[in-house]
């Protein structure tokens, strides 16, 4: 993937050096900017959720593990691509170069199947909300730690994708290898599966299955006769759907882009728009969904 996230192991070819001085100095404005805002708001968040942790509600505590997770990609993607576009280089030893790209990773799985986890909670409180209440808690706690271990399962691949490596005389950068040439299309495809279609896939059924239950729960309640309550519980469930929906159309908004320039990138290099400004805003605003999350939640909260 692309250095923003993860593993391109292609250099860009040389440019004129003023006008990529000045194009570095506008991607490392960008992403110091994107590092403030997530990690300013995702720990503004957390000290919300944290002051009020004896009345956490079950979406609260999967909202604090998805701004732990958002924290994540603030402080290891983020964070390292802003120093990085500054030095022009990685500076550090080859520990450190494989553990950043394994956290940034960590990170992006993180975000995402934290998401889908919350995602099937919903799911489960709506559409089976006996079995919710029996196995609540222990099925919450179960889904948030399968989620991690899931993002640190799969995330390992990079430890040994990237070292350190001697790009020019005396000069060394954290640098991908792949088996050529398909390794890069491997991988790719299969960050692009595993972190974003096979969610989405997983998160638009139980969305779908979420709002036609809850439209024939409202409409069969609607030729009944009203219980003190029930409008008040419904109004909570929909706001906390819609919550859920908003995070999802965000996160496929900021990183759909992103994943078809990289497949476009691997599969078709020819033709891929991987240089100059449009490919670098790309890049650049896939990170924003971990700027936008705690204030989508601060809204409904």
């Amino acid at each position: 993937m692309d250095s923003s996230r993860n593993s391109s192991s292609k250099k860009p070819p040389d440019e004129d050096g003023d006008a990529y001085e000045r194009f570095a100095l506008i991607r490392a404005g960008i992403l110091g900017l994107v590092f403030v805002l997530a990690a300013c708001g995702n720990l503004f968040f957390l000290g919300t959720l944290w002051k009020k942790r004896k009345r956490n509600t079950r979406t609260q505590v999967f909202l604090l593990h998805l701004c732990l997770a958002d924290l994540v990609v603030a402080f290891f993607q983020v964070l390292p691509q802003f120093l990085m576009e500054i030095t022009h280089r990685f500076r550090g030893t080859d520990f450190l170069c494989r553990s950043v790209k394994y956290l940034q990773v960590v990170g992006m799985f993180g975000s995402t199947y934290m998401i889908v986890a919350m995602t099937i909670d919903r799911y489960n409180a709506v559409c089976k909300p006996m079995v919710s209440f029996l196995k609540g808690s222990f099925r919450r706690y179960l889904s948030i730690g399968a989620a991690w271990l899931i993002s640190l399962a799969f995330s390992s691949p990079q430890i040994s994708i990237f070292s350190l490596k001697e790009v020019e005389e005396n000069q060394y950068d954290c640098w991908a290898t792949f088996i050529e040439p398909w390794g890069s299309r491997i991988y790719i495809t299969w960050i692009t599966l595993s972190v974003f279609a096979l969610p989405a896939v997983i998160v638009l059924y139980c969305q779908i299955r979420i709002c036609t239950t809850i439209y024939f729960n409202m409409k069969r309640k609607a030729l009944q006769a009203g219980r003190a309550g029930t409008r008040g519980v419904s109004n909570a469930m929909l706001k906390t759907v819609k919550m859920t929906f908003v995070i999802i159309m965000t996160y496929t908004v900021c990183w759909s882009p992103f994943f078809v320039v990289q497949l476009w990138s691997v599969w078709s290099p020819s033709t891929a728009p991987t240089q100059g400004p449009v490919f670098a805003i790309i890049m650049l605003l896939a990170s924003l969904n971990s700027c936008t999350n705690p204030w989508i939640y601060l809204y409904y909260s």
